[in-house]
């Protein structure tokens, strides 16, 4: 299983950038990297992230979910690309997300979101997929939405260490 889809964060269309202030790319990574140390600032975001830097460029998270909890590693290409690969649990197949920025023409950022499954599905994890993407493509657009907050209230500022 493979899902995929873009999320324009700056448009080339002048008309669009006096309506809403543009991400600078470093305004973007920020907040970026909000999700994958502070996810609990998002909507539907988890009640608890414990990480660590394990290694340089690999985030080590624990998330808590009232009763479920949930590990993951994050491999971080800063300014550029995060990929979040959860340990495996159960008999459901992991599924990895990356996101990239994009910049395909001046003035003109977008966000790939690209979700994996790493191993077969089982008949029932395949019935549900429309439904998951309809969730991630909701969820991707609510981060976005928060971004966008942020920047416009001047809070997009670096996470201690």
């Amino acid at each position: 299983m493979r899902f995929e889809h873009l999320i324009e964060i700056n448009s080339p269309d002048p008309a669009y950038s006096a309506m809403t202030l543009s991400f600078t790319r470093a305004q973007l990574w920020l907040g970026l990297m909000q999700r994958v140390k502070a996810p609990q600032r998002f909507p539907n975001g988890p009640e608890q992230c414990d990480w660590a830097e394990s290694e340089p460029g690999l985030i080590t998270r624990t998330l808590r979910f009232g009763p479920h909890t949930l590990k993951d590693q994050v491999r971080v290409a800063a300014e550029d690309s995060l990929v979040f690969t959860p340990e495996a649990h159960g008999d459901t197949a992991p599924i990895r997300l990356t996101i990239c920025i994009e910049e395909p023409q001046p003035r003109q950022m977008v966000l790939r979101f690209v979700y994996e499954a790493l191993g077969a599905q089982t008949d029932e994890e395949a019935y549900y997929n429309d439904y998951r993407h309809s969730a991630w493509l909701h969820n991707d657009r609510d981060m976005v939405t928060t971004l966008r907050e942020w920047l416009e209230g001047g809070e997009l500022r670096p996470l201690d260490s």
